[in-house]
């Protein structure tokens, strides 16, 4: 190479512009060669061990293991497809209940936090220090112990008003019974739910325009409850509850809620709603003092207070990390298998697993299926943070 073409190298090294495009070029490639690299190991082992890859083991018969908790028609003789299917359901049982009930303990413990009462909030102080700093996979087990040892037999359950009943080997509640003209309340349930999505609406865009506020909250709530009220009566109240009864050593009839899924959807729930205190507590000090002073000085009550003015802007720094929660919510519950919980890693990541030797195909689904889950629940956060953000004038 002429030295005079060394230099013109040189010099085009030292242009910024061509020298990062350059260097992620030599990133992909590598990126890329490593892929490759690994996928040509993959091809290589299998071959060595006679082994072949593919998914037609989903479609097997049969599954051959009972699963403890159906949300679905299952037996041992279903597929590990069906299973699979069966495990996910329980893992998005266990992530939509534990979501809300995070939330919920979150929001009242971060504003507990904030609290004038001394004690009050030392309690929630002591609350979130425990749980922020206590190994999730430890509160899972701690709990699942609890209701395992300490509930009584299902002859000394205790009961709340002889209709639900809490014992060591589950909890019972009443079951709902749809019978015919059932649907008819829904149809209403859904139009009352509608209409008030539109009465919330309407009353944004009047006080935006006048600063008028309207009742929308009594008007949405007698549309919610009124209407399908005034269904159920006249489609001559199509709805009962079977209500367990203690048969024997056991109870019998109404709803079964097993002690491993009551165990680990407490303790996931309460292990997030201690970084969701915090979260709560830093989006309220994001505001500022004066505005809260202000909107007293006016007369605004503390509901309104907090709904009109408090909420609004807390929620600009709230909902970022309220995300995260619950994301992690939702990885966490693959810790589910520590107690006997049958969800996806149990099922498809666990047994399906060691019975068909289709280790790389298994884990790779269940990868992919939290993925999803974790976009699902990012895409749906980052909509709802663009429908609550301030928009500025």
């Amino acid at each position: 190479m002429t030295p005079a073409r060394t230099l013109r190298l040189s010099l085009l090294w030292r242009d910024e512009e061509i020298r990062g495009v350059a260097i992620q070029i030599l990133v992909v490639f590598g990126f890329f060669a490593v892929v490759a690299w690994l996928i040509s190991n993959v091809i290589a082992n299998f071959a060595a061990l006679d082994k072949t890859f593919g998914f037609d083991f989903l479609w097997e018969l049969p599954a051959n293991y009972d699963i403890n908790q159906t949300l679905i028609e299952y037996s041992n003789r279903d597929t590990h497809l069906r299973a699979a299917v069966v495990g996910l359901l329980n893992t998005g049982l266990v992530a939509v209940v534990g979501i809300a009930l995070a939330t919920v303990l979150g929001f009242v413990v971060g504003a507990l936090r904030l609290s004038d009462n001394w004690l009050v909030s030392r309690l929630a102080y002591v609350y979130v220090e425990f749980t922020r700093n206590s190994p999730v996979l430890l509160l899972i087990l701690l709990w699942h112990g609890i209701i395992i040892n300490t509930f009584p037999h299902p002859r000394q359950a205790l009961t709340i008003g002889d209709s639900v009943f809490l014992s060591n080997r589950g909890f019972y509640v009443p079951r709902p019974v749809f019978e015919d003209g059932s649907w008819i309340v829904l149809v209403a349930l859904l139009i009352g739910i509608a209409f008030a999505f539109a009465v919330f609406a309407h009353a944004r865009r009047v006080q935006n325009a006048t600063g008028r506020q309207l009742p929308a909250g009594w008007i949405s709530a007698a549309a919610v409850i009124l209407l399908p009220a005034a269904a159920f009566a006249a489609a001559g109240a199509p709805l009962s509850f079977d209500v367990p009864e203690l048969r024997g050593f056991n109870f019998s009839g109404g709803l079964y809620l097993i002690p491993e899924f009551v165990a680990l959807t407490w303790a996931l729930a309460f292990y997030t709603s201690g970084f969701i205190a915090e979260n709560v507590r830093a989006g309220i000090l994001a505001i500022d003092r004066g505005q809260t002073e202000a909107a007293q000085s006016l007369g605004l009550r503390p509901n309104r207070l907090l709904s009109l003015v408090i909420l609004p802007q807390a929620l600009r720094v709230i909902i970022p990390p309220l995300t995260s929660s619950y994301l992690d919510l939702t990885k966490n519950s693959s810790l589910a298998i520590a107690i006997g919980y049958m969800d996806l890693v149990a099922t498809l990541g666990g047994i399906t697993l060691n019975q068909t030797g289709r280790e790389m195909e298994t884990m790779m689904l269940v990868m992919l299926i939290f993925l999803a889950l974790s976009l699902a629940i990012s895409l749906f956060m980052n909509w709802y943070n663009e429908r609550v953000r301030l928009v500025e004038r």
